[in-house]
């Protein structure tokens, strides 16, 4: 004959069902958002873009030595007038160089004037981002062929560039010798920032300065989920302490 065993504090016929508190489930929410947010963000930042070091100042003021800068992986055809490229061509020794891109293919670049400034299929330039303003070098004149690129650094009298190289197809360089177009500089903390689009190629038609990348909003989901993890955490452990002090009083 089979016993019937009664339900008792004594003989519990099933294991009793652990109720989670809403603020824990809130948390354990908040810290998993946290953890995509930070995760995410970064992951695809590393994905899409690459860290360079800027070795000399040649791009001065807009990049200075020793800064280091995050350029988004393109391709030439990507590329406009005023950006500011990472390029690498064996013609200028094989080594990888950072440049602001002044014209394109089909572009008559040139230098006029008592001051050498420059012109663009005849426009004149503003460049506020010179280093220096007015005299910027030796005269020259060159029609870019197509499929290249004419660069030239911020820095004028301090820049190897284009200007440099003319004897070697006018100083151009080929638009898939670009790797990327920086968009931030990343380091020191007190340089952080993103490069401001360049506008004063907009008149010009033909390929224009890109919009920035999507850097900026990663940035700020990273930081948000690294933010939302400590807060969460804080309160947890404060929250955590406070129920182990009012279990001990009671």
């Amino acid at each position: 004959m089979s016993s019937v065993v009664e339900q008792t504090a004594d003989h519990p016929t099933a294991p009793a069902r652990v109720r989670r508190r809403p603020a824990a489930v809130l948390q354990g929410v908040a810290l998993a958002l946290g953890l995509v947010l930070m995760v995410g963000g970064f992951a695809l930042i590393a994905i899409d873009y690459r860290p360079y070091n800027i070795p000399t100042a040649s791009m001065h003021p807009t990049l200075r030595a020793g800064d280091t800068v995050l350029a988004r992986k393109v391709g030439g055809g990507d590329i406009g007038r005023g950006d500011v490229v990472v390029f690498r061509d064996q013609a200028w020794g094989g080594e990888l160089m950072v440049k602001r891109v002044v014209a394109v293919g089909g572009d008559t670049v040139a230098t006029t004037g008592a001051d050498y400034r420059l012109t663009v299929n005849g426009q004149p330039v503003d460049e506020p981002y010179l280093a220096t303003q007015g005299h910027q070098g030796a005269t020259f004149s060159v029609t870019v062929p197509q499929g290249r690129l004419f660069l030239l650094g911020d820095n004028r009298v301090g820049s190897l560039d284009s200007r440099t190289h003319l004897e070697v197809d006018g100083g151009t360089v080929p638009a898939d010798a670009v790797e990327a177009r920086v968009e931030a500089t990343a380091l020191p903390f007190g340089r952080m920032g993103l490069l401001g689009r360049v506008t004063d190629f907009d008149g010009f038609t033909g390929p224009k300065a890109a919009r920035p990348g999507p850097l900026e909003p990663l940035v700020y989901a990273t930081l948000a989920g690294a933010a939302l993890i400590l807060v969460t955490s804080a309160v947890g452990g404060v929250a955590g302490l406070a129920r182990r002090f009012r279990g001990r009083s009671s």
